[in-house]
């Protein structure tokens, strides 16, 4: 299960996201917001993220004006990889070589047809491992310093 939320920055593209999960027959869960009023981004990045470290979904999507402040926020919480990106190149290694569980991208930045493209090549990419394992491990041990 997919994970998604976005603040009220991202809650027009959430939608089309939404439409694209569908359509490839991808279960998710919406944990808002569900309009376009203002929302706090930590808020909804929060219940988000814990959604993935609890286990209850394997990734998750996070959209706000730019991605930046969900990503930030994401990151602050103990067992997320949040990555913010904007090209496809980054979409798909991040989950190659970074193991990113969280994506972020911004509603103000991408539109429709780029934001469906990072979706699917962050779901259609697998972790690697290997040598990438090492470093990520490095990276998850810095959470308790």
């Amino acid at each position: 299960m997919i994970a998604i939320g976005c603040d009220h920055g991202g809650y027009e593209l959430k939608q089309e996201v939404l439409k694209h999960l569908e359509e490839r027959g991808i279960e998710y869960k919406d944990y808002g917001c569900y309009s376009p009023e203002s929302v706090d981004y930590s808020d909804i990045a929060k219940v988000v993220c814990d959604a993935v470290v609890a286990g209850e979904a394997e990734r998750a999507f996070l959209i706000c004006g730019t991605g930046i402040g969900m990503s930030m926020a994401a990151n602050k919480i103990k067992g997320i990889r949040a990555a913010c990106c904007s090209d496809t190149f980054s979409a798909k290694f991040t989950r190659l070589h970074n193991d990113a569980n969280v994506l972020c991208f911004g509603g103000r930045v991408v539109g429709p047809g780029l934001a469906l493209q990072l979706v699917d090549a962050f779901l259609d990419n697998e972790f690697e491992g290997g040598r990438h394992q090492r470093r990520i491990d490095k990276v998850m041990a810095l959470e308790n310093e």
